[in-house]
């Protein structure tokens, strides 16, 4: 068996290569970091540090690595013959390997199955996505495209450090990890891979992982940050920081058991588990780069504003949220590029204009005028 990987990071050799390599498939990564493809193709193994509960090192071995800008033909060839093409690339980076996994399924022998395809992404339903992207790059020529390829959402979660120097290819991971994968679009034929989940339902696990421990984490690191402490841990070790961050999963669980039907002890259960993982001192995540990109992280449908939203529709005003909000409208590291944006917003709108702007919400909406005025507040701060 044979699995290419788009992104040969420390998600993509620590999480989501590590698992393919577990389930016996034969990884290929694919990335254009041509200094990490060089070092990768001259390897004979690399390891994989899990720390955190039960510790174990675990080595990957038997995988081979191409550049896919520079050696484009290379990667096609592997996808034709592949019998999975998984990525971990981050959502944007999508669009721009959708045509070279398109060129692969269009060389793909008639006589082989469906190529089984799987965007291990942060975002809601990123298969969706590459799918959307490589119709885009499908030559009809070649004939239907969902007849050479299976298309199915998963849902990932595995925090994943910052690497110390020196580090090279061994990946530093918690040992805690959940890839959740759609089974309904592989018909009877789902891979098989013993570290994942296969459920007939997704959404309510992806909203599940993205209300729960994304707005957790970001939680965390804003209000981590305007209290001057650098890690993760050591935000989440401040009793203050840990009760906002607690007050506000509260808020998200009320949501999840609402939507979903999530029984309330199990999603209760669920937050303890992830806060416990927050703690994990030998992770040494810093809240700058957890709280990088703050401009995404408050956009409508994600991590705040997306479960606010929920909840002020549902007749319910959110508190801790709202706060968090306001935590991450402060987040001002001129180091991060969006942080930088966003307080250029701020600094040249109106308030009800930067709201839309930045939150996507409209005027009418329930949760509008609450987080008007919160920006209304940071803007009299300057």
């Amino acid at each position: 068996m044979k699995a290419v990987h788009f992104g040969a990071g420390n998600i993509g050799r620590g999480f989501v290569g590590l698992l393919l390599h577990e389930a016996g498939y034969e990884v290929v990564f694919a990335d254009v970091a041509d200094a990490l493809i060089s070092q990768l193709a001259s390897a004979g193994s690399y390891e994989v540090h899990e720390v955190g509960e039960n510790p174990a090192v675990k080595t990957v071995t038997g995988f081979r690595a191409f550049n896919s800008a520079s050696q484009e033909a290379a990667v096609v060839e592997e996808i034709s013959t592949a019998d999975v093409v998984t990525t971990a690339v981050g959502p944007h980076i999508l669009k721009f390997v959708a045509p070279v996994i398109a060129r692969g399924l269009a060389a793909r022998p008639a006589d082989l199955p469906p190529l089984q395809v799987m965007a291990c992404e942060n975002a809601i339903n990123a298969t969706d996505l590459l799918h959307t992207e490589i119709l885009a790059a499908w030559d009809d020529s070649a004939g239907d495209l969902d007849a050479v390829a299976v298309f199915a959402n998963t849902a990932v979660d595995r925090i994943v450090p910052n690497q110390a120097p020196g580090q090279g290819l061994d990946v530093t991971v918690e040992t805690f990890y959940e890839w959740v994968i759609d089974r309904t679009p592989f018909a009877g034929n789902a891979p098989v891979i013993p570290g994942a989940t296969f459920v007939d339902e997704l959404g309510p696990y992806i909203e599940r992982k993205l209300f729960t421990v994304n707005t957790g984490h970001a939680s965390a690191a804003y209000f981590g940050y305007q209290a001057g402490l650098e890690k993760i841990s050591d935000a989440m070790a401040d009793p203050s920081v840990a009760a906002k961050v607690r007050a506000v999963l509260e808020e998200t669980k009320e949501l999840l058991v609402a939507k979903h039907g999530f029984v309330e002890a199990e999603q209760e259960a669920y937050v303890q588990k992830i806060l416990s993982r927050f703690t994990n001192p030998h992770l040494p995540d810093t809240v700058n780069r957890v709280g990088r990109a703050p401009l995404r992280k408050l956009s409508r449908h994600e991590r705040f504003v997306g479960p606010a939203a929920e909840l002020a529709e549902r007749g319910v005003t959110p508190v801790a949220l709202l706060e968090a909000m306001s935590a991450a409208l402060r987040f001002d590291d001129g180091n991060d590029d969006e942080a930088v944006e966003l307080a250029k917003l701020l600094s040249e709108l109106d308030a009800a204009a930067a709201v839309e702007r930045i939150t996507e919400l409209t005027a009418s909406h329930p949760l509008f005028p609450a987080v008007q005025k919160l920006v209304e507040d940071r803007q009299a701060e300057s």
